[in-house]
């Protein structure tokens, strides 16, 4: 066994997380010269069940109390929970494709629930099975267009991107897997974290944000220029910061710092000799608007239009690996016999199979929009283009996104499908009711894809870590797409009978209502707020000059503020555990087993998180309102985070250098 094939304090080999020196390798968990069990029958219809039920949970929760949660690190505690019931040996394999199938629920049900609501909020109708083929259609292509770009993404980028998610789900599986010190390590952290979370969502014991308003002057400030500071007390983003590590979330930040501290206060210096309001459908005037109140209305739009330049910019300089897969797709194509990679780990499903698989669901999509959406030949065709042309241009967004910051901007990005569609569907004489639902349609399929693009890219990198096919994750992700997308098909329909998305009582559905609102004015012919989408690409161009990456920035502009900073704070005690010593092995060892803390906290975040969501659901909500919202309970809360922060550096800390 070679040096870096030893395994770490977390069970992974030594350079897991970090950079490949000239002629080093990466040998998974799992040897890629032997086969091991992963697609059985207890795999896949133990995932086909994960992804119906978490498909219906996250449909239910997200249009209920709008909150989505991420459906792939509780699959994964479940399937090491359930082989270790069964006694099943050789584990592994199975557990990662079944996470890897049930993970499509997640992402299925936010390409859903962020689109398709917003059809009946408008007083439209969407039928079962116009929600089954967008969901179904745009999953399909997240994945088709994903593929080629898998190598890229989890072997040539190997330690230059953190992924933090699939850090988290990978540590869980190889902690079950291997038990031991790390599997107590994690399990101790995720309840910690899971329990912290828990209190403040089921209970309200502390602010669930701290604001400088705790104290007189930060209250003056905020009220008088709109300067305001805000930190989630959650450890869940807590933990993704420490796996982002001090360089990526600093950038974040940085962009965040832009958006609050600069960008908000000017608009309200400028704003506030203005006598009527600005912008569409925006009632308040920007003097009475609060900070946040302002970001969202304004400066978040410039984030996006970073994002989506970001993303242009990342397609330009992926050229080469684009222009690689089309080569090699076209000579696959056309009978050349191409030279198969026949170790197991890095073999992926044929060009061939990549590029009939898009074709055929391009003409699907094209009957799709003909006979189910628009009724006229020129705009299925124009509505077929957007969603080709949006898809591909924004998977590489999602993939990079996904893979810096654990989360897929997934609904700037449909924002931004939506605004393009709209403006491109009204010059070819769509408007209206039938324009509405074209566009949010479109938007759907858009949103799906970019969704699922974004989450399988973690699945492949988890499949890469663990020493997966990546051929059988990618085959059986269509599976699971199918059981997702007729779930949240049938979900949606029997909670617009049940309860509806207007009126009293009605499903809270917070991003269908904020497409609902941005879709209206654009079918009327009014202008969307291109100025501060300019104003972001240029941005974007000018960090790109500088050399800042100019994706992980433009999130931060985009990300709310109270999210970014814990991942800052993250970063931060990553630095400072894994400088400490002179020892470079010490320093290693303490950075390994913050991973581990740091993964056992979003995996208890996102478990407790499911609990205190069901519980509300079933109408057990203990939370004290009144009291949360109090600066007594922001400051209860500042105080409880530190105490997490400090015990993940004591935690880290106490790490022993492996002989």
């Amino acid at each position: 066994m070679s040096s870096h094939e030893k395994p770490t304090s977390t069970g992974l080999p030594h350079n897991a997380y970090s950079e490949l020196k000239p002629g080093e390798e990466y040998i998974p968990v799992m040897s890629p010269n032997k086969d091991y069990p992963e697609v059985t029958p207890y795999s896949v219809i133990t995932g086909i069940i994960m992804a119906i039920i978490f498909t219906a949970a996250a449909a239910y929760l997200g249009l209920k109390i709008g909150q989505v949660f991420e459906a792939a690190i509780p699959i994964a505690i479940l399937a090491v929970g359930l082989s270790a019931a069964f006694k099943k040996k050789g584990a592994l394999g199975q557990n990662v494709i079944i996470q890897s199938i049930g993970a499509t629920s997640g992402t299925i049900v936010a390409g859903a629930i962020f689109t398709i609501p917003a059809l009946y909020i408008l007083n439209l109708q969407a039928d079962f099975y116009q929600i089954f083929f967008a969901s179904l259609l745009g999953g399909f292509l997240g994945i088709l267009f994903l593929v080629p770009f898998r190598k890229y993404f989890v072997s040539e980028m190997h330690g230059k991107f953190p992924f933090p998610e699939a850090t988290a789900t990978t540590e869980v599986l190889v902690a079950g897997e291997k038990g031991g010190g790390q599997a107590f390590v994690l399990v101790v952290a995720g309840l910690i974290g899971g329990i912290y979370d828990f209190i403040v969502a089921a209970f309200g014991w502390w602010s669930e944000v701290i604001t400088t308003k705790v104290v007189g002057i930060g209250q003056t400030l905020a009220e008088k220029i709109k300067l305001e500071f805000r930190v989630s007390s959650s450890t869940a983003i807590l933990g993704l910061g420490y796996i982002i590590g001090l360089k990526y979330s600093a950038i974040i930040a940085a962009g965040s710092f832009l958006s609050w501290f600069v960008l908000v206060p000017v608009v309200a210096y400028f704003g506030q000799h203005i006598i009527e309001p600005v912008g569409n459908n925006i009632t308040l005037l920007i003097k009475d608007m609060s900070a946040e109140q302002i970001f969202r209305s304004y400066v978040r739009h410039i984030g996006i239009g970073g994002i989506a330049m970001a993303g242009l910019i990342g397609i330009i300089r992926s050229s080469g690996i684009i222009k690689k897969a089309f080569t090699l797709g076209f000579q696959e194509l056309f009978g050349k016999k191409i030279h198969e990679e026949s170790i197991r780990t890095q073999k992926d499903l044929p060009m061939k199979i990549i590029f009939i698989g898009l074709l055929i669901v391009a003409v699907l999509v094209f009957v799709f929009f003909l006979f189910g959406v628009v009724d006229n030949l020129a705009q299925a065709l124009v509505g077929l283009l957007i969603v080709l042309i949006i898809s591909f241009l924004f998977t590489t967004v999602a993939a990079t996104a996904i893979a810096i910051v654990g989360t897929n901007p997934v609904s700037g990005m449909t924002l931004m499908t939506l605004i393009l569609s709209s403006a491109v569907l009204v010059s070819v004489g769509l408007s209206g009711p039938a324009g509405m639902v074209s566009a949010l349609i479109i938007g759907g399929v858009v949103c799906t894809a970019l969704s699922q693009a974004g989450a399988f890219i973690t699945d492949l990198k988890i499949g890469y870590w663990l020493g997966s096919s990546p051929y059988k994750q990618e085959r059986w992700k269509f599976v699971g797409t199918i059981f997702s997308a007729a779930t949240v098909a049938w979900i949606i329909m029997v909670l617009n009978e049940t309860y509806g998305f207007t009126g009293d009582n009605a499903l809270v559905a917070p991003q269908a209502n904020a497409m609902a609102a941005v879709i209206q004015p654009l079918m009327s012919n009014q202008p969307a707020p291109w100025i501060l989408y300019l104003g972001g690409a240029f941005l974007a161009l000018i960090l790109t000059i500088l050399k800042v990456p100019a994706l992980a920035f433009a999130l931060g502009m985009y990300i709310p503020m109270e999210l970014n900073m814990p991942l800052l704070f993250g970063g931060l005690i990553a630095h400072f555990v894994s400088t400490r010593s002179k020892d470079d092995k010490l320093n290693t060892a303490r950075r390994e087993r913050g991973t581990l803390i740091a993964s056992g906290f979003i995996a208890g975040g996102a478990l407790f998180g499911v609990i205190s969501a069901i519980l509300r659901y079933a109408g057990y909500n203990w939370v004290q309102t009144e009291w949360q919202e109090t600066h007594s309970a922001e400051l209860v809360a500042l105080i409880m985070l530190s105490l997490i922060a400090v015990y993940m550096i004591w935690d880290s800390m106490r790490a022993k250098k492996e002989e």
